[in-house]
């Protein structure tokens, strides 16, 4: 089973992107967690329980967070799909934002 965390950060400001809506969803779309990200712009654990191998979507609420902001954003919210393979490491899925572009990747 594996651990998974994310991090958002604001690349218009260099700051972390504190209160952005994140969920979690299994390859069936099935809900497995949600939050909030904290002060740092991170949420530590998206589930209590580890996650099996499997094809997993984090959802971004973009839109949501820049609205608050007086910002109209073209992605109103950004979907990252990726796959666990193997059991037993911890994934961490950063997330660059900005009002008209993103960027990810595999962290650790």
């Amino acid at each position: 089973m594996s651990t998974l965390s994310t991090h958002v950060l604001d690349a218009t400001t260099g700051t972390p992107a504190a209160g952005v809506h994140v969920a979690l969803a299994g390859a069936d779309g099935s809900v497995l967690g949600t939050g909030r990200t904290d002060d740092d712009g991170r949420i530590r654990a998206l589930t209590d329980e580890p996650l099996p191998p499997g094809t997993y979507t984090l959802t971004f609420g973009t839109g949501e967070w820049f609205a608050e902001r007086d910002i109209v954003p073209f992605y109103p919210e950004v979907v990252v799909t990726f796959r666990i393979s193997v059991a037993g490491n911890h994934f961490h899925v950063p997330l660059l934002l900005s009002p008209f572009a993103y960027s990810t990747y595999r962290g650790s």
